[in-house]
């Protein structure tokens, strides 16, 4: 394609970073959640915050490529036809 393919993930990459490390902590703290036999109840809490902060991560990720290859007025139509062909396809993924 005619559009860099990882631009947002390398200008947004502290951001991006910041929430991986967010959902290494949720994640740990499933772990630990398991680990100290919580309620079930807490478990599971602890469970669905790790995965909204898998979600908001793949959200970040999901807009700034809609902003950065869609959005962008300098993309040609081909090249926007392509990207949103892409973009389609890592919805679909990501839904699964």
């Amino acid at each position: 394609m005619g559009y860099p393919v990882v631009v947002h993930t390398v200008r947004h990459k502290q951001k991006l970073i910041a929430r991986v490390r967010r959902v290494r902590g949720q994640i740990e703290a499933v772990e630990r959640a398991l680990e100290g036999a919580q309620s079930c109840e807490a478990v599971v809490r602890t469970i669905a915050a790790a995965r909204g902060a898998i979600n908001a991560l793949a959200a970040e990720v999901l807009c700034d490529h809609l902003e950065d290859h869609l959005g962008a007025p300098r993309i040609p139509t081909k090249d926007r036809t392509a990207a949103t062909t892409e973009l389609a396809q890592v919805i679909r993924q990501f839904v699964r």
